[in-house]
């Protein structure tokens, strides 16, 4: 079976963490959708390692990484990302790349910020880093597909659509982006949503890591405040090329609080020093754009949609260490804000367990684990 880890807020609730987590018990951790606007936070001895195209599990030497159908890649990032892996000892050997996912061109990247100079107030808020315009080139059909990349004539591709744009270009990023091809043609590339339903059939075991997170999901998000691709369950399926048949448990994440970058609406936000506080105290600043996260009190209404919605069975809190200090925890339910007591450590507190049990009651769902620090183990 296919087990799926997936964001229920706006992104940022600690996925990176629980999939290095959980790897060691699977045998392939595969990322179906998003690109390098995802950043999944782990630390390798102590040394903070964030990524943005590669699964999380890279970090375990037994796993299997591949790189889904249903992701975009952009090959400057991923050579850097790689280097800077290499760079810390970390053996990236057991990547594999789906042949049908899509790349992000440097004319992608130039269409983005072209895009948000055009909308001016009333833009999104995205990363900037052309995921956009990369998936409406696919769903037009005229995309670059890894596979094209061992086709002689791709660099025509690029040097075409640019000319096309009528964009500026920095001429440097269009060789850089070819050397960044020749990079990535050294990894494996294959059929790989062939290599995940063998390995189903060989009785090992899959996780799928999503991007993003149910808030920002093109369908059920915030639109049009939202991300480019499926963040639901259904993105593993298209993603990866598995069967809804395959799919197995899926382990939904949460904070203690929600944070979201860019603009869109957000009920809950705390626009005080509260807001501020916790920003500080959970280091709320995107880890791919760097952006002060808006932060506020966590949304259980929201929170009991998303959990509906993507089936999720286990439930992970994260980051109860960041309200540390706080005299006060609220949440909202039923649009009304539900008040706890605050807690001055997050391990073995009765403040915690009734703030756990009531976030249970009023979800009516079992919460499965409490992650309490950045560490792998700091997890209950």
């Amino acid at each position: 079976m296919v087990d799926v880890v997936i964001g229920l807020q706006y992104g940022d609730e600690g996925k990176g963490k629980i999939v290095d987590k959980l790897s060691k018990d699977y045998d392939i951790v595969a990322r179906f959708g998003g690109g390098d606007n995802a950043g999944h936070t782990l630390y390798k001895d102590g040394d903070k390692i964030v990524l943005h195209n590669i699964p999380s599990g890279i970090l375990n030497p037994k796993c299997l990484n591949i790189i889904g159908n249903g992701c975009v890649i952009n090959p400057i990032s991923f050579k850097k990302e790689l280097e800077m892996l290499i760079g810390k000892g970390v053996d990236v050997s057991n990547l594999v790349i789906s042949d049908r996912a899509h790349i992000i061109t440097p004319y992608h990247i130039a269409w983005d910020a072209y895009n948000e100079n055009k909308m001016g107030s009333s833009k999104i808020g995205s990363t900037l880093k052309g995921i956009g315009p990369c998936y409406t080139d696919k769903s037009s059909r005229k995309g670059l597909r890894v596979m094209d990349i061992i086709e002689p004539e791709f660099k025509m591709w690029g040097v075409k659509m640019a000319n096309q744009t009528g964009l500026p270009f920095d001429p440097p990023s269009l060789v850089e982006f070819y050397e960044a091809i020749e990079y990535m043609r050294n990894f494996r590339i294959e059929e790989t949503h062939k290599l995940i339903n063998r390995s189903l059939d060989d009785g090992l075991g899959v996780l799928a890591e999503g991007a993003q997170a149910y808030g920002l999901d093109i369908d059920f998000g915030t639109y049009p405040y939202v991300t480019s691709s499926v963040t639901n369950v259904g993105g593993v399926c298209q993603g990866l090329g598995v069967s809804p048949k395959r799919i197995g448990t899926i382990f939904g994440i949460a904070k203690a609080y929600c944070t979201r970058v860019g603009n869109g609406p957000f009920e809950t936000e705390l626009n005080d020093k509260v807001g501020d506080d916790i920003c500080k105290a959970g280091n709320e600043y995107g880890s791919t754009t760097g952006r002060k996260r808006r932060c506020g009190w966590l949304n259980l209404d929201e929170l009991k949609e998303a959990i509906m919605v993507t089936g999720t069975e286990r439930l992970i809190i994260t980051k109860v260490d960041a309200l540390e200090g706080f005299e006060e925890v609220k949440a909202l339910n039923e649009s009304e804000y539900v008040s706890f007591k605050g807690w001055e450590t997050s391990q073995n507190n009765d403040e915690v367990s009734l703030f756990i049990k009531g976030l249970s009651d009023m979800l009516e769902t079992e919460i499965y684990a409490v992650s309490y620090g950045p560490g792998r183990d700091e997890i209950f």
